[in-house]
């Protein structure tokens, strides 16, 4: 007898077939029996009827706990009324393991002991959905980038100095020396552009930031692409093209996912090519005249970002900000030195800034006194130095925040649904 996902069971109509997984829900009605099982890749509702079954089999149904693993036998038949649209006619029942009484019940719980129970948590519906948008950004980022001539090239985690600062750095002690954990993969990705022309990597980042805002996480996941001979204008153009290959991915594979998270999707469906753009300048003219108390000079919090993205209703690219708001080793605008060549893609609905990128410093020197002028060890960057001594070429790239896209695209909260076991400043467990 042929074992089945639940995924799937619309090709069975009519045949029987195996199903193993988990026990989400039961009640009874008499000589009727009604479990809603789970395998992972959905649900569906088993009957058993006491004269179809062994008196064995329908004793053990009346015992069987939340989240005990079973495996059930029976044939596949439509029914509308049933959790997706089929239901199994139960033949015999076999128990697994009969799990302990489970501490998440249907009642409603505080986020603090949901966290703590993080590992039992990601069994519930909604996580399941959340993640497995996750999993799809992440499928069809690759995609997208695959298709378009970028090679993966991962960049180490143990790294020897800052990329994006000093004050959020992670130590670790390495051998008797000090090493940290990766802020990101983009300057070695730097390095492997100079041998591929295009590429990227993609894995976790650490930041010791001490903030508990719904937006920061100590550890998370960034794809980092990196393009020889490209300028902001084109680091534009394939931020905007990867974000909606992204979205429209996850509206066409993860639509049912959605619907379980609740999510309005007719903002994400006019996900498309061109965003809108704003230099910072315009944004802070705009700021001003809505009533902010805006410094030029200043970066944007939650409140700018969230009404910059307002009047637009899609992502939202600012470029060219002040030098001083961005990293070491941000070009700045030949015309206007006191810009850099950097832009940040905002997402709509208050999620915030979801992408940071922009044209790289390709001259030796320029590089040099920026390191100096940043207070950064000089030794620490030798290697980084040396990409502008052996044919140095204009460059650009961005990092894509993981967890802030699904957030956005599923609509969640908190960043820490967005991850399946997430780090923040105040947990490490589970």
């Amino acid at each position: 007898m042929e074992q089945v996902h639940i995924g799937d069971i619309a090709s069975y109509e009519g045949q029987e077939v195996t199903l193993k997984g988990w026990l989400y829900h039961k009640r009874s009605s008499g000589r009727l029996q009604f479990l809603l099982v789970r395998d992972g890749t959905g649900l569906i509702q088993a009957v058993l009827f006491q004269g179809d079954v062994s008196e064995e089999a329908f004793a053990l149904a009346e015992l069987l706990t939340q989240e005990s693993s079973i495996v059930v036998r029976g044939v596949v038949r439509a029914e509308k009324r049933a959790p997706g649209g089929y239901e199994l006619a139960v033949k015999s029942l076999e128990l697994v393991q009969r799990a302990e009484p489970y501490p998440i019940t249907p009642k409603e719980h505080g986020i603090e002991f949901l966290m703590e129970h993080r590992h039992l948590w990601l069994r519930s519906l909604k996580q399941q959905a959340a993640l497995k948008v996750r999993a799809e950004v992440m499928r069809s980022a690759r995609e997208y980038l695959d298709e378009n001539g970028y090679v993966n090239v991962d960049a180490p985690i143990l790294t020897p100095a800052a990329c994006e600062g000093t004050t959020s750095l992670f130590a670790v002690d390495y051998f008797g020396e000090t090493a940290y954990l990766s802020q990101s993969g983009q300057l070695y990705s730097e390095a492997a552009i100079l041998a591929f022309g295009r590429v990227y990597c993609c894995g976790p980042a650490f930041r010791a930031e001490k903030s508990k805002t719904r937006r920061h996480l100590t550890e998370f996941w960034i794809i980092e692409p990196e393009m020889a001979y490209a300028d902001l204008e084109e680091c534009m153009r394939v931020e905007e093209e990867l974000v909606s290959h992204i979205v429209q991915a996850v509206l066409k594979r993860r639509a049912k996912e959605l619907e379980v998270l609740e999510r309005d999707t007719s903002l994400l469906e006019k996900v498309r090519p061109p965003f809108p753009r704003l230099s910072y300048d315009q944004a802070v003219e705009l700021l001003r005249g809505w009533g902010f108390e805006f410094r030029w000079g200043d970066d944007f919090g939650s409140p700018e970002e969230t009404a910059l993205t307002e009047s637009f209703h899609l992502p939202t690219f600012i470029h060219r900000y002040p030098v001083q708001c961005k990293a070491f080793y941000m070009a700045p605008d030949p015309k206007h030195p006191e810009v850099s060549l950097s832009v940040d893609l905002l997402a709509p609905e208050g999620y915030g800034e979801i992408i940071g990128g922009g044209e790289r410093i390709a001259e030796l020197k320029l590089l040099e006194r920026r390191i100096e002028e940043y207070g950064l060890p000089r030794e620490a960057f030798d290697w980084y130095l040396d990409l502008r001594r052996y044919g140095s070429v204009p460059h650009s790239g961005f990092g894509l925040g993981v967890e802030r896209l699904v957030a956005w695209i599923c609509g969640l909260k908190h960043l820490r649904e967005a991850i399946p076991f997430p780090r923040m400043l105040e947990r490490i467990y589970p």
